[in-house]
């Protein structure tokens, strides 16, 4: 752990490393990653100095939705392993020194789980576990109502032969659960339980601001591009609707019997940090993944103003902030940020924007910068696998090998998440630069070779090396992590942004066009070469003074 959070306070500083099962190392040839490859890797994951894991979904899965559409929440999907794998991978991650988080899907179920065979089997209070309505019109062919799904297309699906229609808010092998059915809330404790008596550590929770919808379904009567808007405020019919912090201080709860506790991480999508603040009071949840700072612009004021709100908030529940760059859901921040730095309209969020050709070479430099400003800030990070190697978003898959069901549901007009899932690369040949000994299950480019863990390992001027140092440097000093000295920004100048933490420590990030000059002290660490005592654009340094 960082030096200044250890025991059961381990997570308000920690820095864990996202798996998305299915890309990060196939141990068996068949294009997919697996349990087994995690396990092979363990020793680069403690090399590399994360305190933690958070795997992706592995439990049974028709895999409509990458794992997101779970048949069985207590077995794990057979071409990733089995109970006994996914045991020894939990116990292996202790040895080394790294926390578990898994990752829980309770707002949907796949369609081939057991309880929704059953509610269309017809069998007795089957259905109640579930969101069914009778459709409207003269024979109920049309939907309950005009709610979209996040995926495209209707959020209802008509049972076959039948006037009624089920709600799924995402694919529509994603049926919606009740959660206002007793049985559903039983259900997820035990699942909880199940898990965490096996050694999770904690669960990432999935659409965290859903769950709760208005029983009244009413119509949201907004213009097409409106209906998906996921941070409109107060009122909304399916998303952030208070009951759903009744639910996770239920949750918490159920940790907190644990000993030593365990912790929750949301994804929750709602109108501002200070609205996030309420999901992570002491009786409800622990922590919630940061988007606002996904979202801002690369401006020195923006990214500032961002985090300093988001501290605020916080701070004034006594909760740390988890930052995030990058995930599964969204295109990489290195080709984020080698785009041209412009909203494209007032909610777009990292899933939409910006648009247009990207520039790596400046992405990249702006990524190298971007770390280092994030791990000076007080607080947990997550970093997505990947990052440390400086990877693209994959723009140019071709159509017929997308999997995403975005591509399908929205009639092959986005392309949807699959850029940013493709496996990453181990060594500098092979058919799968050593991600398996064959093809992976999405393709990667052939200037990936370059871009391994191989080919960066000895280079010191590698995003690898980089990512390496600043996870060293942060462990060593004593004025970083949650636990380190107090944040103070330096000024409030539009594209130099400059911090310090406690005594003698400063993180300086210039998003400007021209070199600035660095204050006096030791730079301990920088994203480019500061020759000269100058900060380069797009560049950040860390400074020791006294």
């Amino acid at each position: 752990m960082t030096r200044n959070e250890t025991g059961d306070n381990w997570y308000r500083s920690a820095v864990t490393y996202q798996l998305y099962i299915r890309s990060f190392a196939d141990s068996d040839g068949d294009g997919l990653g697996d349990i087994t490859g995690i396990r092979s890797r363990l020793p680069y994951l403690a090399a590399l100095g994360v305190d933690a894991v958070w795997i992706n979904p592995w439990y049974p899965s028709p895999q409509a939705d990458g794992g997101y559409d779970v048949a069985d929440y207590r077995d794990v999907h057979a071409p990733f392993g089995d109970l006994d794998q996914a045991k020894a991978l939990i116990r292996e991650a202790h040895a080394v020194g790294l926390k578990v988080l898994l990752d829980i899907v309770p707002n949907h179920t796949s369609d081939e789980h057991p309880w929704f065979a059953a509610a269309l089997a017809g069998e007795p209070g089957a259905r109640e576990r579930y969101i069914f309505r009778p459709g409207t019109g003269d024979d109920g062919e049309l939907p309950p109502n005009d709610w979209q799904s996040v995926f495209g297309g209707s959020a209802w699906q008509r049972v076959a032969g039948s006037a009624d229609w089920y709600l799924h808010l995402f694919d529509v092998r994603q049926p919606d659960l009740n959660w206002d059915n007793p049985q559903v809330r039983a259900e997820f404790e035990s699942v909880l339980r199940f898990w965490f008596d096996l050694g999770a550590d904690g669960f990432r929770i999935d659409v965290a601001h859903g769950l709760i919808k208005d029983p009244a379904l009413p119509n949201l009567n907004l213009p097409e591009s409106e209906l998906l808007d996921r941070v409109r405020g107060a009122g909304h019919p399916y998303w952030d609707r208070p009951g759903v912090l009744e639910v996770w201080q239920e949750w918490r709860r159920v940790g907190d019997s644990y000993d030593p506790p365990r912790v929750f991480v949301a994804e929750a999508w709602v109108e501002s940090s200070a609205r996030l603040a309420e999901y992570l009071r002491p009786e409800r949840l622990h922590t919630a993944f940061d988007f606002e700072l996904m979202r801002a612009r690369w401006s020195a004021r923006e990214l500032r103003d961002t985090a300093r709100a988001s501290l605020e908030a916080h701070d004034s529940v006594g909760a740390p902030v988890m930052w995030t760059l990058s995930n599964h859901d969204v295109t990489r921040h290195v080709t984020r940020l080698g785009r041209a730095q412009r909203r494209t309209g007032a909610q777009a969020d990292a899933h939409s924007w910006p648009e247009g050709p990207s520039d790596l070479e400046l992405g990249t430099r702006r990524a190298r910068a971007a770390i280092l400003y994030v791990l000076a800030l007080p607080g947990g990070v997550y970093l997505y696998q990947g990052e440390e190697l400086g990877l693209p978003e994959i723009e140019d898959l071709p159509d017929e090998l997308l999997q995403d069901p975005t591509w399908q549901r929205s009639g092959h007009t986005q392309r949807g998440r699959d850029g940013c899932r493709v496996p990453i690369p181990w060594a500098r040949s092979g058919p799968s630069f050593g991600f398996g000994d064959g093809e992976g299950w999405l393709p990667q480019p052939p200037s990936w070779g370059e871009l391994s863990v191989e080919a960066e390992q000895g280079d010191p001027g590698s995003m690898l090396s980089l990512y390496r140092q600043a996870l060293r440097v942060r462990r060593e000093l004593p004025q970083l992590g949650a636990g380190g000295g107090p944040l103070v920004w330096t000024g409030e100048e539009d594209q130099v942004l400059g911090l310090t933490r406690g005594q003698g420590f400063i993180c300086m990030l210039n998003t400007g066009e021209v070199a600035v000059p660095l204050p006096p002290g030791r730079v301990v660490l920088s994203s480019l070469s500061v020759d000269g005592g100058l900060l380069p654009p797009d560049a950040a340094a860390w400074i020791v003074t006294g």
